[in-house]
């Protein structure tokens, strides 16, 4: 048995199993140093607390596999012969009593598989641990995001100097995304949300074809580049031509709970803290009922990770944790505004991974 995965057996031994079970995802590609497809075969990886290590691969990976270098025992399978047969002889070798999966990303039929192999075999939800491996980031996942974000400013920069009047939200939502890629992302944090008007008010919209974008509306863009495997996540209301007094007095609310936010994050304090710090500054506002939604969220190999930034989560900031400030209020039919940052906890403080301006901006003119 190596050390390379010594974590995940430390993780094991502290939820008193045997074992712990990977499936394609940010969990196993942190283990793994490689990114495979979760789709129809199932692919797993078992990392044992003091015993051997196994896997379970479709034999069309095995090439992909043995660039992982894993020394453990390997159960492949072919399409035309079924996958049981691989989990009948991997619960033959590993000889395990009780497992811990990934509650949020294991799939049902891998579940059945593993059980159907050893009826006996106690399974349990070891998702928090797990991924909890992966909240304090290394200097070299800071990198990774810095880079995303900076392709994301860069992108973002290029699109609202494009956006003019009479645009659609697709149009603009095309030209968001081609300047991704042309940066250097590697693929998409997520499909943007493009907004415009009455639409920028619902906080998950979806890009509209049949609306263009007029003078007055606010415009909101959420979105992220994804490179080296990290995800950015920023969001920016701008302005076409001209803000109305609402919309200046609605943008500086949400500006001042985001500044709160930044300015008091530090270790040792915690989630909860954050969130009624910068919720505290909407609630004290006139537009208190346009609050939706909670802070923020932790960041990182996926979009939404721990921690949350919510009222009722105390779990404790810890330096190397980067998470969301994306404070926002919204007014369903008239419009709504957030703005965004990536945020790292650092020894003493914090420091904004993000730099895009916060000021009221104006765009769509020529």
């Amino acid at each position: 048995m190596t050390t390379r995965f010594s974590d995940l057996r430390e993780v094991a031994s502290q939820l008193g199993v045997d074992a712990i079970a990977l499936v394609p995802g940010p969990n196993f590609t942190r283990a793994t140093g490689q990114a495979f497809m979760s789709h129809e075969r199932p692919f797993v990886l078992i990392i044992s607390a003091d015993g051997p290590d196994a896997a379970i691969v479709p034999n069309l990976e095995l090439g992909s596999w043995a660039q992982v270098g894993f020394d453990g025992a390997v159960f492949d399978w072919r399409d035309q012969d079924g996958y049981q047969a691989a989990f009948a002889a991997f619960a033959d070798h590993v000889k395990l009593n009780s497992l811990a999966v990934e509650g949020q990303v294991m799939r049902v039929f891998v579940h059945h598989a593993l059980k159907s192999a050893q009826p006996d075999l106690r399974i349990i939800d070891g998702e928090k641990a797990i991924s909890g491996l992966r909240a304090i980031k290394t200097d070299a996942d800071v990198a990774a995001l810095q880079a995303a974000i900076a392709i994301s400013e860069s992108a973002l920069a290029q699109t609202l100097d494009q956006v003019r009047i009479g645009q659609t939200e697709t149009q603009i939502e095309t030209m968001l995304v081609q300047a991704l890629f042309a940066h250097g992302a590697d693929g998409l944090s997520f499909a943007p949300i493009v907004a415009a008007g009455d639409n920028s008010a619902m906080p998950h919209a979806h890009a509209r074809a049949d609306y263009a974008v007029k003078a007055g509306d606010a415009l909101l863009l959420d979105f992220g580049a994804r490179k080296h495997g990290f995800a950015a996540d920023i969001t920016r209301t701008v302005f076409i031509d001209h803000a109305s007094d609402e919309g200046r007095a609605v943008y500086d609310t949400v500006l001042r709970a985001n500044l709160a936010g930044n300015a008091m994050a530090r270790p040792g304090i915690s989630a909860h803290d954050i969130d009624d710090t910068v919720t505290a500054v909407l609630e004290s506002s006139p537009f208190a009922d346009r609050i939706r939604t909670k802070t923020g969220h932790g960041l990182g190999r996926e979009v939404h990770e721990a921690p949350y930034i919510m009222r009722g989560n105390h779990e404790i900031m810890q330096q190397g944790m980067v998470f969301t400030n994306e404070p926002g209020l919204y007014e369903i039919g008239n419009f709504g505004i957030r703005i965004e940052d990536d945020v790292l906890i650092t020894a003493d403080g914090c420091r904004s991974l993000t730099s895009f301006p916060k000021d009221l901006m104006i765009v769509g003119t020529p």
